[in-house]
């Protein structure tokens, strides 16, 4: 325990060292010094850890706070420069290998998608996805329209006006994907009856950083969002809540949404994955019983990534034949 202890203690003055640093940066626009220092702050975060973020003490989650906002502001302007070297091309969808982080966007929707697949009753086949904070680069929606939905038509919502008409330029020569693809500025807490219109909604991880603001953005969407329709949430897990907030599942819960399933995976997607339902009867049972009570059904479940899972039921699969034949031969 005691070595425990000091392997986390060591990560968060790392970290807290990282946030100095960065804090005195002139800019956040992508440069050498930029790019550097959030690279060796993904490198320290990303692997397993046994630091629990939610337990650190004023001055380290008042760091952490901090440190996320930073991660958001800089994420934020990469996002942008490489959006506008893309609007450069004449088709910019014939180039999104050009931003280095793409294939993380590719794992992270295959992962949504097959988890979405599995765990919602029934599959899924939707009609309309909202994807709420899409950003000058929506590259979640183009992976899901282009490579798994592709006959659902994709609302996408962000605060910021210019980051939606930069990712509109994107999709200019594209009559398949672009004719599916619309953006929209507007506030998440404004959107209301068309909320019940979605089959899924996507709530991005930085949309709401604060814990309290997030809850507020799923209690909203439970009340508006139509009984059957999932949400997928993106939340962290381990270190990697100093890259992005926490979701607890019992907020998702308190909102009106039956927790499905959560996912943290442990390679080079950062994000962890939360799978929910609306449920009318989650929803009344929410207003009902106040903030303190008990709204998931059971344990939530923390699965493996789908293709993992497989390959775990396969070989569970496997040695019990292996042992139903041992007790034949016995």
């Amino acid at each position: 325990m005691d070595a425990q202890n000091k392997e986390v203690d060591a990560l968060v003055q790392k970290i807290t060292r990282l946030h100095a640093a960065i804090s005195k940066l002139p800019s956040l626009s992508p440069s050498p010094d930029v790019d550097a220092l959030f690279t060796d702050l993904v490198t320290a975060c990303v692997p397993a850890s046994a630091v629990d973020v939610t337990k650190l003490g004023p001055e380290a989650q008042a760091m952490r706070e901090g440190l996320i906002r930073l991660c958001s502001e800089a994420e934020g302007k990469l996002e942008a420069h490489y959006s506008d070297m893309l609007a450069a091309f004449d088709n910019p969808l014939d180039h999104l290998g050009v931003f280095p982080y793409y294939s993380n966007y590719i794992n992270l929707s295959k992962l949504e998608y097959e988890l979405l697949a599995r765990y919602v009753p029934g599959g899924i086949a939707p009609a309309r996805v909202a994807f709420i904070g899409s950003g000058p680069l929506p590259f979640s929606s183009y992976v899901l329209a282009a490579r798994h939905l592709p006959d659902t038509v994709f609302d996408n919502y962000d605060l910021c006006g210019a980051a939606n008409a930069r990712a509109s330029k994107l999709f200019r020569a594209d009559r398949d994907v672009g004719a599916r693809m619309s953006f929209h500025t507007a506030d998440v807490a404004d959107l209301t009856d068309v909320l019940a219109t979605y089959d899924v909604v996507f709530l991005a991880a930085l949309v709401g950083m604060a814990a309290e603001d997030k809850a507020k953005v799923i209690a909203h969407l439970g009340a508006r969002m139509a009984d059957g329709a999932a949400l997928v949430v993106r939340s962290a897990h381990g270190a990697r809540g100093f890259l992005y907030p926490i979701v607890d599942p019992q907020d998702i819960g308190r909102g009106g949404f039956e927790v499905l399933a959560v996912c943290h995976p442990d390679d080079d997607v950062v994000n962890s994955v939360i799978i929910a339902q609306k449920s009318n009867d989650m929803h009344a049972n929410g207003l009902r019983n106040g903030r303190g009570g008990q709204y998931a059904r059971g344990t939530v479940p923390v699965v493996s990534p789908p293709c993992r899972f497989g390959e775990m039921v396969a070989d569970v699969a496997q040695k019990r034949e292996e042992f139903a034949n041992a007790e034949v031969a016995f």
